[in-house]
C-alpha cells in the first residue's frame, strides 16, 4: 500500500459514510458503493458529516454500484441482514489482492468471508461508535469517540499497519490487535447483552440495568463464559461496569432497527453466541429464553 490509498466503502451508511468521509478528507481515493439512487445523490453532492469530534464538513467522494477495479481495501459497514446481497458489488476476481474489511457484529462472518475471498486478505475490524445516515450522503455522528480495532489472523501485518496509519490519521483511534478471536468476542460479550436486552423490553439502557438488573447479570455471566470457552476474553464484572458508565438513553441499534420495523441482526448476534455455546457444551438458558422472546418482532 502506497501512502495514498485507494479505498472502496460497501454501504456508505452511519458507519460507513463517517469513514469514508474522514479518509476522503485526508487525501485518500475513496469510492462508496450502493444503490443506484444513493450513487447518484453521492455523486452530485458528496458526503455530508455533522460531528461534534470532527467537526461539519463535505467529502467528495466516487460512487458505484459495483466494484470496477482493484482497491488497496474495501470496508464492509452493512449490516448482516444485508450482506448477502451487497458482496455482489464486490467480485472477488475485481477485489484480488485487495483487503476486506467487514465492521460487521458477531463472531461468524469472518469464516464465511474468507470462503469467498482470499482467506488471507480478510481483515475484521470492529468500531465503536454512535453514527447515523440521516438522508443519502449525510451523516451524523454522535459520539466524542470513534475507536477501530482491526485484525486479521493471517494478513500480513504491513498490509494491516497502513491501513490502520490511514484510518488513525483520518480521525478515528486504531490500533491493530494480534488476536483476532479475542477482538471479535470481547465486542460480541459487550453488544449481546446489551443489545438483546434493549430489545426485548423496547427500553433504553438506564431502564434495562435498574428494572431488569438481575437478567442483565445472568446474560452477561452466560455470554462471558462463551466468550471463555471460544478463547475470548471473560469479565462479567467489567461489562456490567460499563453498561453502568452510559448515558441512561442509550438504546442498542438492533433495538433501533426493531422501532423502525428493519429487519434484526438477531441471528448474527444472539444465534451465533447459541451456537457457540452448543458447540462447547456451555448452557446459555437465559440467552436461549432472551432470544427466543425477541423473535417474534423480527
Amino acid at each position: 500500500m502506497a501512502n495514498q490509498l485507494t479505498v472502496a466503502v460497501l454501504g456508505p451508511g452511519g458507519v460507513g459514510g463517517l469513514l469514508a468521509a474522514l479518509l476522503s478528507r485526508t487525501g485518500h481515493r475513496v469510492i462508496c458503493l450502493s444503490g443506484e439512487k444513493t450513487a447518484e445523490v453521492l455523486r452530485a453532492d458528496g458526503l455530508q458529516v455533522r460531528s461534534a469530534r470532527f467537526g461539519g464538513f463535505t467529502a467528495r467522494v466516487e460512487a458505484d454500484t459495483e466494484l470496477r477495479e482493484p482497491v488497496d481495501a474495501c470496508l464492509v459497514t452493512v449490516k448482516h441482514t444485508a450482506l448477502d446481497a451487497a458482496l455482489a458489488r464486490v467480485p472477488a476476481p475485481v477485489l484480488s489482492d485487495g483487503l476486506l474489511v467487514p465492521f460487521l457484529n458477531g463472531v461468524e462472518h469472518p469464516a464465511a468471508l474468507r470462503a469467498r475471498y482470499r482467506p488471507d486478505r480478510v481483515a475484521p475490524a470492529v468500531i465503536r461508535v454512535e453514527s447515523t445516515r440521516v438522508a443519502p450522503g449525510v451523516v451524523e455522528h454522535d459520539s466524542p469517540f470513534a475507536e477501530i480495532d482491526l485484525t486479521g489472523t493471517d494478513v500480513p501485518r504491513a498490509r494491516l499497519d497502513a491501513l490502520a496509519e490511514a484510518l488513525a490519521a483520518a480521525g478515528p483511534a486504531t490500533r491493530v490487535l494480534e488476536d483476532e478471536t479475542a477482538a471479535l468476542w470481547a465486542k460480541m460479550s459487550f453488544l449481546a447483552p446489551f443489545a438483546l436486552l434493549t430489545t426485548r423490553y423496547g427500553l433504553p439502557l438506564g431502564e434495562v440495568r435498574t428494572r431488569h438488573r438481575d437478567e442483565l447479570t445472568a446474560l452477561v455471566e452466560e455470554t462471558a463464559a462463551i466468550s471463555r470457552a471460544c478463547g475470548g476474553p471473560a469479565d462479567p464484572a467489567q461489562a456490567l461496569t460499563r453498561y453502568d458508565a452510559f448515558p441512561p438513553s442509550t438504546k442498542s441499534s438492533m433495538q433501533r432497527d426493531a422501532e423502525a420495523g428493519r429487519p434484526l441482526e438477531l441471528d448474527a448476534i444472539g444465534g451465533a453466541l447459541l451456537r457457540a455455546a452448543e458447540r462447547h457444551g456451555i448452557p446459555a438458558p437465559v440467552v436461549a429464553r432472551v432470544v427466543g422472546e425477541v423473535q417474534p418482532s423480527s
